[in-house]
């Protein structure tokens, strides 16, 4: 098993910055990638950022140019740097990581989320 613990949630304003963690532990060896997911209320859960053990990076439209998602392998952590915050990045942020076993077979892992609320 996997488990995963955001951290660096928080209130912001509008053009400011906040840079969110995750911890891994467990079975961390097995891990093909990690991401970062937002849910915004009233909304589905969306696809923020991701990146996988090779190193490729993915990112959502919106927030190109303005978030980077990055890893510390030595500590077992993924981050995500959001710069130039805007009202509609407000949302709660959830790590992921995901597992891909044998006959693309895959596994998902979410962290408990942190709220980000950026005021205008």
């Amino acid at each position: 098993q996997v488990q995963l613990v955001e951290s660096g949630g928080g209130l912001v304003q509008a053009g400011g910055s906040l840079r969110l963690s995750c911890a891994a532990s467990g079975s961390i060896f097995s891990i093909n990638a990690m991401g970062w997911y937002r849910q915004a209320p009233g909304k589905q859960r969306e696809l923020v950022a991701s990146l996988t053990s090779g190193g490729s990076t993915n990112y959502a439209d919106s927030v190109k140019g303005r978030f980077t998602i990055s890893r510390d392998n030595a500590k077992n952590t993924v981050y995500l740097q959001m710069n130039s915050l805007k009202a509609e990045d407000a949302a709660v942020y959830y790590c992921n990581a995901r597992r891909t076993a044998s006959l693309g077979r895959e596994y998902d892992y979410w962290g408990q989320g942190t709220q980000v609320t950026v005021s205008s």
